[in-house]
């Protein structure tokens, strides 16, 4: 059975498909393991030290991610990784687990970053005013 599932986080998304196998994690075809930094390949594997170690033995994860930068990329691919595990083990119990440690991994987070407008250099930031 094939599962495909999706993460987003600001303007980072991944699109995460599991299958049956034998443990491969790929992050753009490339295994987790070479991902850096180190705070991103945690952040990434998160899901399966909640779950279990020996979950992990039991599928093949392929993600693709894109958009935005390393931190929000690796809370796309976690909240992927963790939707995927849900739904292809079918596993409240799962979901309940890591609902509980974290409710992010289950949920996108739909916070964005507010458009600059114009009469400043940010969003809400105004430029200064000179009196002399």
């Amino acid at each position: 059975m094939v599962t495909n599932t999706s993460g987003k986080k600001k303007t980072a998304v991944a699109r995460a498909t599991v299958r049956e196998g034998e443990g491969r994690v790929r992050i753009n075809s490339q295994p987790v393991e070479l991902v850096e930094p180190e705070l991103a390949k945690l952040k990434m594997l998160e899901p399966f030290r909640i779950a279990d170690e020996e979950l992990r033995d039991t599928v093949d994860i392929d993600v693709s991610v894109s958009g935005g930068g390393f931190a929000g990329q690796a809370d796309a691919v976690r909240t992927a990784i963790a939707r995927g595990l849900v739904q292809h083990h079918n596993d409240a119990e799962l979901r309940d687990a890591f609902m509980e440690f974290d409710r992010s991994l289950l949920v996108n987070d739909v916070r964005q970053s507010e458009p600059k407008k114009w009469g400043g250099p940010g969003a809400r930031a105004r430029y200064q005013k000179s009196y002399r």
